[in-house]
């Protein structure tokens, strides 16, 4: 008899717990089974002027992060890609990253403050706006750096980039977000420079698994180098994202980031 009350208790609890788990499985739109963003950084010129037709070939969506002064030698293109439904996202005016980079020595994150982090931020948007008529609604860490300055005077940016925007996405993280629990201003972004597309398909999968969203973070877009997301890569990714078969759900940061923050992500 003491058997069997254990026995029964075991399901009572397993039957209890059921509804639980069931609660924890994030349902993403159509019963696609993961989310996938593709961005990019910089404005770099090779984004527009080959990745927009290969983005066009499979009506796919993604997110430019940029830096305004970088936008002007296409600064048509890039009305064509604001026009064509890509996400502007915010990637600040000066690109500031620690100035252990050669490239920011005199732009360190390191001799910033955190008013003049946000003045940077603040003037990036408003040219951005400027420029393309849009405005940006998520931004990306330079550098995926969240700090400024030293030491014990050392501050977070991600409070400030909480305060200012709908998502912060970060860059070279290790893993998909987890929807039920992502801080949307540190969304982990995954680096996707340099890799082949079954390596980019084995990170979906991976992320499928746990029913979360990976966010893939690149530069250039073309023949293998540095800092680039091989074209022929990327147009096999689109090609098995955009397949309804594989349950992808391919959309921008702002419109993943939306549909988690609407259904009760956490904040």
């Amino acid at each position: 008899m003491r058997r069997l009350g254990v026995v029964a208790g075991v399901l009572v609890c397993v039957l209890l717990a059921a509804p639980l788990m069931a609660q924890q499985r994030f349902a993403w739109p159509q019963g696609k089974q993961v989310a996938v963003s593709l961005s990019f950084d910089d404005a770099r010129a090779s984004q527009v002027t080959r990745g927009l037709d290969v983005l066009a070939r499979h009506k796919a969506k993604v997110t430019f992060y940029v830096n305004p002064r970088s936008m002007e030698r296409q600064l048509e293109s890039w009305k064509r890609a604001a026009k064509e439904g890509h996400e502007i996202g915010n990637h600040s005016l000066t690109h500031p990253c620690s100035g252990n980079l050669a490239f920011a020595r005199n732009r360190a994150l390191e001799e910033f403050t955190a008013a003049r982090f946000g003045e940077d931020v603040d003037e990036g948007k408003r040219l951005i706006e400027s420029m393309l008529g849009v405005k940006a609604t998520t931004f990306a860490y330079p550098c995926g750096s969240k700090f400024v300055g030293r030491g014990v005077n050392t501050q977070s940016t991600v409070p400030l980039v909480a305060q200012r925007y709908l998502a912060g996405r970060g860059f070279r993280d290790e893993a998909a977000n987890d929807p039920t629990f992502v801080d949307l201003a540190q969304v982990l972004g995954v680096d996707s420079d340099g890799m082949s597309f079954e390596q980019m398909k084995a990170a979906v999968d991976r992320a499928r698994a746990n029913n979360g969203w990976l966010v893939l973070a690149g530069h250039e877009i073309g023949e293998p180098g540095n800092q680039t997301t091989q074209a022929a890569a990327l147009e096999e990714l689109l090609r098995y994202a955009v397949d309804p078969a594989n349950g992808v759900w391919l959309e921008t940061v702002e419109r993943v980031a939306r549909y988690v923050q609407e259904r009760g992500g956490r904040k």
